[in-house]
């Protein structure tokens, strides 16, 4: 028997590695050694903070989850690694898995999608995000020359932007309060402008920030008959917003999207592990490096994510680099 190191969060901003045994793995499945693993800021700063809601325990849990919130759980679903153990035709492959963040450890081996020679250890954890923003855009529907609005320039909303503004003829202004954030959107190919500032009447509107305002401010940004698409998810906390005011005037339609379920849209010709395999190929492009804002060692792991739960400073994709 093998042993392991994982994250495990005890409770409301505390966390620590733990040892666990590591069985052998069977004929179908792989030992996997990680090289790296990425901090989903938002949604890990929740389930570390104990703000996931009673009722959402069960849609919330990962594929390779243990224990249940508020804790002690082993939460993540960014890590990429190398095969150490399997089917032959998978040996010493990096690949990546929806997996917590752990040194070492056993799936089936369709868990595991292999990278692309072109995308780095490091930015391939940029890929169950990727995943999130390829969903949202194929439930938004965007079209050619359409007017979009992306409020919230986090790693999936900066994600949706250059997607989207890579579509021909598409005007893509990515709002977000922090100014640091045009050299971002420069780099990925958008505009950018502060919620003040930004350009009204869009086509579409999506909403990526995590905050009750930048959805209020989405559906100000809103033109007649424009879909706003609520990519964020807040929790156990409630949202107010102004669905007085033009709200109905303008005719708009709020819906949500989410990565558990492939988008309806794609769901009849689309499997779960075709949109991974899809979302790697588009991190090919080194400009998705500009999203990396950070790197700690394994080790550190519990320090880090309460810093960055408690003070994000701007902080976008955290790699964790494993010895």
């Amino acid at each position: 028997m093998r042993h392991a190191r994982a994250f495990w969060t005890l409770s409301a901003g505390c966390g620590e590695l733990r040892d666990e045994a590591l069985a052998e793995p069977g004929p179908d499945a792989v030992r996997v050694r990680a090289r790296t693993s990425g901090i989903s800021r938002g949604t890990e700063s929740l389930v570390f903070l104990g703000r996931v809601p009673p009722s959402q325990h069960a849609a919330m849990r990962c594929p390779f989850q243990q224990g249940e919130f508020p804790g002690p759980v082993k939460y993540g679903y960014a890590s990429v690694g190398v095969v150490e153990a399997g089917p032959e035709a998978l040996l010493g492959q990096r690949v990546f898995c929806l997996h917590p963040h752990q040194d070492r450890y056993v799936v089936p081996a369709d868990a595991v999608v292999p990278l692309p020679d072109a995308v780095s250890d490091a930015r391939a954890v940029l890929a169950a995000n990727m995943e999130t923003a390829i969903n949202g855009l194929w439930d938004a529907a965007p079209r050619i020359g359409d007017r979009i609005a992306v409020v919230g320039a986090g790693v999936v909303g900066s994600l949706v932007a250059a997607l989207a503004a890579r579509i021909p003829g598409t005007r893509v202004e990515l709002v977000d309060p922090d100014a640091r954030r045009a050299s971002l959107a420069e780099r990925l190919g958008c505009g950018f402008a502060l919620p003040a500032q930004a350009a009204s009447d869009a086509d579409l509107v999506v909403h990526a920030s995590g905050h009750p305002e930048g959805l209020v401010t989405a559906l100000g940004l809103a033109g007649f008959e424009a879909t706003v698409l609520e990519l964020s998810w807040y929790g156990d906390r409630a949202v107010s917003l102004p669905l007085g005011e033009a709200f109905h005037a303008r005719r708009l339609q709020l819906r949500s999207s989410q990565v558990g379920a492939v988008a309806t849209a794609q769901r009849a010709r689309w499997t779960h592990r075709r949109r991974m395999a899809l979302a790697l190929e588009l991190l090919a492009d080194p400009v998705f490096d500009v999203l990396l804002t950070g790197e700690s060692p394994f080790e550190s792991l519990p320090e880090t994510l309460a810093r960055l739960a408690r003070s994000p400073d701007g902080a976008l994709c955290h790699v964790v680099t494993y010895p």
